[in-house]
């Protein structure tokens, strides 16, 4: 008898626990409104995409922001972007003792064009024909604070 009353007591608790639990609110979560992306255009001096360039322009190029704007010219701010410099170095076979040319790559994220002045040194003192200057993964803020991915921008030295 005594076994029952203890039975039917804890399973009264666990029926009432329910009750007595408080009641969450729900979560406020802000939402944007939905907006058509425009096409963005990455542009550095007057160059876009992909474009072949010779080793004094890219030397030139180096110095100055990149710009990223829309087909109406709307300015957008860099939010940050990746820098991919893909050099070509020499290696040598260690059998054969055959000196070979292979790639080199060295990258970084940037929050801020143009490059630091020390990558600008280092790719200055280097470059040459067949290498690569490539700006990719670069987001974009337009005036509202909205995020964005622009085109990639690759520079090939001819």
């Amino acid at each position: 008898m005594q076994l029952i009353k203890i039975f039917f007591l804890a399973c009264s608790v666990f029926l009432t626990s329910g009750v007595f639990a408080q009641k969450s609110s729900p979560l406020k979560i802000q939402y944007y409104k939905k907006f058509k992306v425009p096409k963005l255009i990455t542009s550095l001096g007057n160059f876009k995409d992909t474009m072949f360039v010779s080793p004094q322009v890219a030397d030139s190029l180096l110095g100055i922001s990149f710009k990223i704007s829309d087909a109406k010219n709307t300015p957008y701010s860099i939010s940050s972007y990746s820098f991919l410099y893909r050099k070509i170095v020499a290696t040598e076979d260690e059998q054969t003792g055959k000196v070979s040319n292979t790639t080199s790559v060295k990258s970084s994220l940037f929050k801020a064009s143009p490059l630091p002045q020390l990558w600008q040194n280092v790719i200055r003192e280097n470059l040459r024909t067949g290498e690569e200057l490539l700006f990719f993964d670069v987001i974009a803020k337009d005036a509202q604070g909205r995020v964005m991915y622009a085109p990639n921008l690759k520079l090939i030295i001819k």
